[in-house]
């Protein structure tokens, strides 16, 4: 009996570089800003209108939807014209719609906002809350913080690669 007939293996950086490519990809379709053309949104919680279910330094991440219902925890900018205006605000929808304009309120409000929302002002639903993880999100825009990661990242990359670094030796004491 012969050998039995074996896969063929792929090697560990070939499946690296698969890997960062599906986040990426993953990145691109889900989590690409909407500044960037994107279906995502980024909100840092700063107040209390939202609580207990949202805290200051939470993050929420939205996803632009092509409807808004009654019941959903929205991202607008707060319409021209109006106090604030130009201003991100998590709220929730209670009555209206996106034409004429969404009846929004904090959950921890006792009466619903001056400020009426039409479907153009809104960012996005909440689709992920990350309890705490603003202030994180803030402390990796500082420049120092960035260019420690742009440096672990070309470390990383340059590990990955098939770069070769020549080794420059001196033969008895001649010059290289």
């Amino acid at each position: 009996m012969g050998p039995s007939p074996t896969a063929p293996s792929i090697p560990m950086k070939t499946l690296s570089r698969l890997a960062i490519l599906g986040l990426v990809v993953a990145w691109f379709l889900l989590l690409r800003p909407v500044a960037l053309g994107g279906p995502a949104g980024y909100q840092i919680i700063s107040g209390h209108s939202m609580e207990p279910l949202l805290h200051t330094g939470d993050l929420v991440v939205t996803q632009s939807a092509s409807t808004y219902a009654v019941g959903d925890l929205i991202a607008f900018h707060v319409p021209a014209g109006q106090p604030g205006a130009g201003s991100i605000v998590i709220h929730r929808i209670v009555s209206g719609d996106g034409t004429s304009g969404f009846v929004v309120m904090g959950d921890n409000k006792p009466a619903p906002d001056s400020w009426q929302p039409k479907a153009s002002d809104v960012i996005g639903r909440s689709w992920i809350a990350l309890p705490g993880s603003g202030d994180a999100l803030l402390t990796l825009r500082r420049p120092i913080v960035l260019g420690a990661l742009a440096a672990g990242i070309f470390a990383f990359w340059f590990l990955m690669s098939d770069v070769r670094v020549p080794r420059w030796r001196r033969k008895h004491g001649a010059a290289a």
